[in-house]
């Protein structure tokens, strides 16, 4: 039961999928993290694995960049492949010197100018929400490991590179001060309106890989494979959501 970007079958997936956006990413993890993976899905090189984490099965898969990427992938594992639960793992920027380089954030909201949701149901809401016991599961699964946590809402920009413009505040400033954004992605409103209106559930957690506010900025291949506090928090939360 393949579907023209996922070539895997019903059953290939678990009901809880990890999506960072890089396909790369989802291969690390599979690789350093779970027991027995096995590739279910490479259409358009967008990476798909299977395996377990202590005793559970999960899978972990690519969103690629922007809304109508995850958009996409995320539909189609909720409506075809009966996942219930898709957690985004990805990079951020930060907006204030609250989050700092390698810093985890949950988000509480993802805020966006956006036409997704309005294009995709008529849901004209510029703010989509996780699923609240999603994310209590991701809080205990940090606590439970000792990995720190910021929660708040964060900004899913549609646009990476805008326009350089004189003008005071800038455009991001705005977004912080006036929503109360602490970072900026590209896929988590997406992503939260399609759990919202299928009935599933989603959750966003972010590294800061880069600041609006400092001069950091992590290399591409850390991206790729030094958010392992993340991905732990991730890996771990399925099990707080049984109880």
């Amino acid at each position: 039961m393949s579907t023209p970007h996922n070539r895997a079958e019903k059953g290939d997936f678990a009901k809880t999928v990890l999506m960072p956006g890089d396909p790369l990413r989802a291969k690390f993890i599979a690789e350093n993290f779970l027991e027995n993976p096995r590739l279910v899905t490479d259409v358009r090189g967008m990476l798909g694995y299977t395996g377990t984490y202590q005793g559970r099965p999960i899978s972990v898969m690519g969103s690629g960049m922007g809304m109508p990427s995850i958009g996409i992938y995320s539909y189609e594992l909720y409506t075809q492949y009966d996942v219930e639960n898709i957690i985004r793992i990805g990079s951020a920027g930060s907006y204030t010197d609250k989050v700092k380089l390698f810093d985890v954030v949950l988000a509480s909201g993802a805020y966006s100018e956006s036409n997704f949701a309005r294009t995709q149901s008529g849901d004209t809401d510029d703010i989509q929400k996780p699923d609240a016991a999603l994310n209590e599961a991701i809080k205990a699964s940090a606590a439970a490991q000792g990995i720190p946590v910021v929660e708040g809402p964060i900004h899913s920009d549609d646009v990476f590179y805008h326009q350089p413009s004189d003008s005071k505040p800038t455009y991001w400033e705005r977004v912080r001060d006036e929503k109360g954004c602490l970072a900026v992605e590209m896929e988590s409103f997406a992503l939260f309106h399609n759990a919202k209106v299928l009935g599933k559930r989603a959750a966003c957690l972010l590294t800061i890989s880069d600041s609006f506010v400092a001069p950091e900025l992590a290399t591409a291949e850390q991206r790729q494979t030094s958010f392992t506090a993340m991905m732990k928090v991730a890996l771990g939360a399925e099990a707080y959501l049984e109880k």
